[in-house]
């Protein structure tokens, strides 16, 4: 893979996981969009009642901007360079959070561990169907690739 095609690998993992970082701050706000109301936002994104407050969506926010982090600076950084092993390990953990992350959503496709609210019919289920876990799988094969990839 040449630098240009892994740069942008990166750029793609770290742009994502800092966008979904920036969602989680403005949820801390109080904010509900996309959704209606608080408990339409929990139900749409986990299936079930959550609170979307700042004790929990800060420190999700805080680890997606680590992980965007990492991965930007596995990227950049020389075999070399003193953080280069953190950044190294810090992408192998990304893309296997992705990785988990991705499966479960194919489990949760196909029925197994599906709370009543985590239907067929349920706004979760289509978002993780069309949107979460695509997404999450397409990432994950993408910060492997970072990983991999030799430094110059």
């Amino acid at each position: 893979m040449t630098t240009n095609r892994r740069t942008a690998a990166a750029h793609a993992v770290a742009g994502v996981l800092a966008f979904d970082g920036l969602l989680h701050v403005f949820w801390a706000t109080g904010s509900h969009w996309p959704a209606a109301d608080p408990q339409a936002l929990s139900y749409a994104v986990l299936g079930r009642d959550a609170p979307f407050t700042p004790p929990v969506v800060l420190p999700l926010a805080a680890l997606l901007f680590t992980a965007a982090a990492l991965v930007a600076a596995r990227a950049r950084l020389g075999r070399g360079h003193r953080f280069w092993r953190a950044a190294q390990l810090g992408t192998v953990a990304v893309a296997c959070g992705l990785a988990v992350r991705g499966l479960a959503g194919l489990a949760w496709a196909a029925g197994v561990d599906a709370g009543p609210d985590e239907g067929t019919g349920s706004t979760f289920h289509w978002l993780n169907l069309a949107l979460y876990t695509p997404l999450c799988l397409v990432l994950a094969a993408c910060a492997l690739t970072v990983a991999r990839e030799r430094s110059e």
